[in-house]
């Protein structure tokens, strides 16, 4: 991701389908929007990256917490208007730089509970849930379970070579 997606990216993530299942659901601003991408920038473990099909980008990744055989924790949202199937192409592609040119052991997910298609993504990708953090996030009025998710590297290598 560079500066000049910001604009493109922050409206994908103030979308009210994007907005919705994230931990932090307020509309960002510009500048907050700034404020995290120089942040991240210069941070050595993490990283951001825009999924492109044909050139053209349809969803964000990026990995926190990045060390030669850590867990990472990852977090994931497509274009409000990506492609049927884009979700699926963004999972492959960011568990295999993640496992491949990155080498960490393990990657972390967080679901918010009710968003059973991120459930449904992480179980087809391979992830286990691991555990519950019972009314971990408040939202919206009210405290909301946060699943977790995790998938090894040595299960994705397994399922890759199938």
């Amino acid at each position: 991701m560079q500066a000049t997606d910001l604009d493109m990216v922050l409206a994908w993530r103030n979308h009210p389908d994007v907005r919705q299942h994230m931990l932090t659901q307020h509309v960002i601003t510009l500048d907050e929007h700034r404020q995290w991408f120089e942040r991240s920038r210069h941070n050595s473990q993490r990283q951001i990256m825009l999924v492109e099909n044909q050139g053209l980008p349809f969803g964000l990744v990026h990995f926190t917490g990045i060390a030669p055989q850590a867990s990472v924790d990852w977090g994931f949202y497509l274009a409000p208007d990506a492609a049927k199937g884009s979700g699926r192409a963004l999972g492959q592609s960011a568990l295999s730089f993640a496992f491949g040119q990155m080498q960490i052991h393990k990657l972390c997910g967080q679901v918010l509970e009710g968003n059973a298609a991120s459930v449904r993504f992480h179980e087809r990708l391979g992830f286990s849930l691991e555990g519950r953090l019972r009314e971990q996030v408040f939202i919206q009025s009210h405290h909301r379970d946060l699943l977790c998710f995790g998938l090894l590297r040595s299960e994705w290598l397994k399922k890759s070579l199938t």
